[in-house]
């Protein structure tokens, strides 16, 4: 499959660098889609899109359109402000995406990529979460994506769209947000960090692994219709990540060894308990489903990876 794709949120973290890897492939003409304005790069065509939510007209964006990758989306919220954060997120992740993707439908896109989340099984795991198993979201952006993905279901056997899901788990690269973006930041500082004895396991994926997937579930025929978990070949301790890192930016991380449970128990008496829980609790992913399926294999190690996204930190 080739033509016109549409990816949506492409001034964003994965979005920008899906856009970049297109125009490099020269396989599709990309659009790079969003409210931001501006241009991405000399070879994407650059669009305005609307809002998401309900009534938002896609008729411009879509127009030509073979295929969307929709990476927009209203992310985990810092410092939430709204009263009802799960309405929000309802209105941006649910109705929008599923606007966008009736649009889509009707003016004959064949294939609709959707970016949602391994939270959609839970944020943490006892043992690797495996793409068949029950979704138990725990938070309000997990939940709206789950439900956006049970609408582009019925949707896709209403109008015979193929949809394709992709649930990756914590994203990193160059200029990541959240979490991820501050550790580094720490570490590149030299801060004394509590985290020297924590024995967690976390799945993660690098940006260009993601992207690399993204790109084969654009054109793979064994993608449509189905759900697929993303990864990286190899699973982190929190100390591991950050040791990795610190090495990656040729420095030595300053980690002091906390127990784990005093940890837990600081974090929430001020409040930060959520993230303690993902510094310090278990989340891996079997992206067997999606190696086998697909043929599919992550190009870019972990330590690469790594040295990859220190690069802005370090020159």
């Amino acid at each position: 499959m080739t033509g016109r794709v549409l990816v949506t949120g492409a001034s964003g973290f994965v979005g920008s660098a899906l856009v970049n890897r297109l125009e490099r492939d020269g396989r599709w003409e990309s659009r790079a889609g969003s409210r931001r304005g501006g241009a991405l790069s000399r070879g994407a065509e650059w669009v305005v899109t609307p809002s998401l939510e309900a009534g938002a007209d896609w008729s411009g964006a879509l127009q030509g359109v073979s295929a969307v990758v929709h990476a927009a989306a209203r992310a985990h919220v810092l410092d939430e402000a709204a009263d009802d954060p799960l309405t929000e997120f309802r209105r941006c992740n649910v109705d929008g995406t599923l606007e966008l993707a009736r649009q889509a439908a009707q003016t004959g896109v064949r294939r609709f990529v959707f970016l949602s989340s391994i939270g959609v099984l839970g944020r943490s795991s006892e043992r690797p979460f495996r793409v068949d198993d029950p979704p138990a979201p725990e938070d309000d952006y997990a939940v709206s994506k789950w439900e956006a993905e049970q609408g582009l279901e019925e949707l896709g056997r209403e109008t015979g769209m193929e949809v394709v899901v992709v649930r990756p788990p914590l994203v990193y690269g160059p200029n990541a947000p959240g979490n991820f973006g501050k550790l580094m930041e720490w570490v590149a500082r030299g801060v004394p960090l509590p985290l020297g004895a924590v024995d967690n396991r976390r799945s993660l994926v690098g940006l260009d692994n993601l992207v690399d997937l993204l790109v084969t579930c654009l054109e793979h025929p064994a993608a449509a219709n189905r759900v697929f978990l993303a990864g990286d070949a190899e699973d982190l301790s929190t100390t591991d990540l950050l040791r990795r890192v610190a090495v990656a930016m040729g420095r030595r991380a300053r980690l002091v060894p906390v127990p784990p449970g005093l940890l837990r128990a600081g974090a929430r008496v001020v409040g930060r308990g959520e993230m303690a829980r993902r510094l310090l609790d278990s989340l891996q992913v079997d992206i067997s489903h999606t190696r086998e399926t697909l043929g599919w294999e992550p190009p870019v190690s972990v330590d690469e990876g790594l040295r990859r996204a220190v690069v802005p930190l370090v020159g």
